[in-house]
């Protein structure tokens, strides 16, 4: 590793620390426990969201969002509306009725250590949290700034995006996917979320809409090269250091991006995705090299 790349490697670790510190504190701010019987909610609530992951989506808000001096209160409540959508959608993927897992974040899944009723109410109000965060004044004070904040992120979240990949995920376990297919059903379970997070960082910089083309083709190229690394780390990854359990997707016999293309084609095209990303960049100077440093680590992480 040169010199050049060892720097970049170790502020992106800082900036990750960092963004972990301010999502939990967030979270720990907006989720108190009241003392009456809706506890065990809350509790369920701060339990899936305080503490593990890499916060990615986040890191991606503030990478973005700090290009353009966005104030970084503004972008903690913004980047915290997105991580709460990012974990509802893991707490209600791990329930029996969608992937039945036992494990996530190296912890007993939310209905493991609660339940299933109280595991989907969580995942209720964590969505319902994300909105609710997005239309406060304390988020921004323009209220069109908000409202585009709440319209992308619905979008990502919807039919349109995360829900509707999902969708297609239980679908293709009764299905032969072709590579168009899993492309586009990654694009939307995983990648919506990946492009809202970057968006939203331009939304809160109040950059033109047309003036994010390259943002966004960069945040689309990184949620494929992002999902090419997960299926990957499914098929050879550590169980341990994932914190998740593995093989699934071959289990249930899932097409992936490895078992269409193979392992070193795989590897190959997430490579070129994360080039042809940082590409989309070259519009900006050293202030976007913790997007460049985020885009390297999409596909050079072991968990």
């Amino acid at each position: 590793m040169s010199a050049l790349a060892a720097e970049a490697s170790l502020s992106l670790q800082t900036a990750m620390r960092e963004v972990a510190a301010e999502i939990d504190k967030q979270f720990d701010l907006l989720l108190p426990v009241p003392q009456d019987p809706r506890a065990p909610l809350y509790e369920a609530m701060r339990y899936a969201a305080i503490g593990g992951g890499k916060r990615l989506r986040p890191l991606l808000t503030f990478a973005t969002a700090q290009m353009f001096s966005v104030d970084r209160h503004c972008i903690a409540r913004a980047a915290t509306a997105i991580e709460c959508i990012h974990v509802y959608s893991l707490v209600h993927d791990d329930l029996p009725a969608m992937d039945d897992d036992d494990l996530r974040r190296g912890k007993p899944t939310v209905h493991r250590a609660f339940d299933e009723a109280t595991a989907v109410l969580a995942g209720d109000c964590l969505h319902a949290l994300a909105f609710e965060i997005l239309a406060d004044p304390a988020t921004h004070g323009d209220p069109f700034v908000r409202a585009e904040l709440v319209s992308d992120l619905a979008r990502a979240a919807g039919p349109a995006g995360m829900a509707g990949g999902q969708m297609m995920d239980l679908a293709a376990e009764h299905s032969s996917f072709d590579l168009a297919t899993v492309t586009r059903l990654q694009a939307l379970k995983t990648g919506a979320l990946i492009c809202s997070a970057v968006e939203a960082g331009a939304i809160l910089g109040r950059v033109p809409v047309e003036g994010r083309t390259g943002l966004r083709g960069y945040a689309r190229d990184i949620g494929l090269a992002f999902q090419i690394a997960d299926d990957l780390l499914d098929h050879e990854g550590c169980e341990e250091k994932a914190g998740k359990r593995l093989g699934k997707d071959e289990e249930a016999g899932k097409e992936t991006f490895v078992s269409l293309l193979g392992a070193d084609r795989a590897r190959q095209q997430a490579r070129a995705l994360v080039d042809q990303a940082i590409d989309h960049l070259r519009p900006f100077g050293a202030e976007a090299d913790l997007l460049r440093a985020v885009a390297r680590f999409a596909v050079e992480r072991d968990h």
